[in-house]
């Protein structure tokens, strides 16, 4: 922990004004944003397949991008969607 402290204040003024966000754009460079990205698409492209097959892909896409691999138990659990109806045509 003394470690991550010591790089998300590497170079910080402890009482300068902007020292706060100094240490937040300290701890997302740290982050690995590009494969954060691609976990993200893999996980919405799945959730994209089963939505389909439940008849909720638009679903499945929103739950897999919000909460990853959870989002597809969500949309899993979820009854299928049952087509509407379409009404009688009107009398001319």
């Amino acid at each position: 922990m003394d470690e991550l402290l010591a790089k998300a204040g590497a170079g910080v003024d402890p009482d300068a004004p902007g020292a706060f966000w100094h240490i937040f754009f300290n701890v997302l460079n740290s982050l690995p944003w590009a494969a954060m990205f691609w976990w993200t698409l893999i996980f919405m492209v799945v959730g994209a397949a089963i939505g389909w097959w439940r008849g909720r892909w638009v679903e499945g896409v929103v739950w897999a991008a919000v909460l990853g691999p959870i989002g597809w138990i969500v949309v899993i659990a979820r009854p299928k969607a049952v087509p509407r109806k379409k009404p009688p045509p009107l009398p001319l």
